[in-house]
């Protein structure tokens, strides 16, 4: 090969790796190689491909069922009626509110009407002032409207300081219509403000008394009449050998 030969083929192998160095400084920056690279790296990183736990997890994932729980019919709580419990004296009204929180407690309302201790207003006089006060109808007693059933009933024979439901051959039995009708009555008019409040008087039909004031004092006789709303006393007292009565206030005798 000659020297006129070989210089062309020099001069060709140095001008490539300066056409190649051109080319890439030359690139622009928004080429249309580099923008495809560019838009296909944040595809990549936008959709990472998930993993094989996940998929298995979701291929048994089934349709989502709405279970409603069904709602248990309510007890029928049957027909009430008004009950007489024995319980201890002087201890009515502690025995009634035990009762209460002990039925609230069993989730018994339902069953319990009522629970209460009878009473009316009277009058008492003490060292002269006038006192309203309220009297037992039933000492050792309390009353009470319910439904009787196993529960029921055995709750309230439980509860401390009540005997037994008043009845037969070991049954409750339920009040009188006109017993009821008393209680329940009085119970109402006191509440308006109708019920007269009647007057303590210590004394009863048939008991001798001495007169301590007014006009017959010393005299001594029997109590023929009461009368509560008033709070006078009739005493039947002996007057020239005649026997006569005599309507006095009830604190103007004492008893003989």
């Amino acid at each position: 090969m000659t020297a006129e030969g070989a210089a062309p083929e020099a001069a060709e192998s140095s001008d490539a790796p300066q056409v190649e160095t051109e080319t890439v400084e030359s690139a622009p920056a928004d080429s249309p190689v580099e923008a495809e690279a560019s838009s296909e790296e944040p595809a990549a990183e936008e959709a990472p491909a998930p993993a094989p736990a996940r998929k298995k997890k979701e291929k048994n994932r089934g349709p989502l069922e709405l279970i409603e729980e069904e709602e248990e019919a309510p007890a029928e709580v049957g027909e009430m009626d008004w009950y007489i419990l024995k319980v201890q004296s002087n201890r009515e009204k502690s025995i009634c509110a035990n009762l209460w929180r002990r039925v609230k407690m069993a989730g018994l309302e339902s069953y319990f009407d009522q629970i209460m201790v009878p009473t009316e207003d009277i009058v008492e006089f003490k060292n002269g002032k006038k006192k309203i006060t309220k009297r037992k109808l039933y000492p050792g007693y309390i009353v009470v409207h319910m439904a009787i059933n196993d529960d029921t009933w055995f709750l309230v024979r439980e509860t401390g300081g009540i005997g037994d439901f008043t009845g037969a051959a070991g049954r409750p039995t339920p009040m009188l219509p006109h017993e009821v009708e008393r209680i329940t009555k009085k119970a109402e008019s006191e509440e308006a403000g109708e019920e007269p409040v009647k007057t303590n008087i210590r004394f009863k039909l048939g008991d001798h008394v001495r007169i301590t004031e007014g006009t017959f004092e010393n005299f001594e006789g029997d109590v023929e009449g009461i009368d509560e709303t008033n709070g006078r006393v009739t005493v039947m007292i002996n007057i020239f050998g005649r026997t006569t009565p005599v309507e006095m206030e009830h604190w103007q005798m004492e008893p003989v």
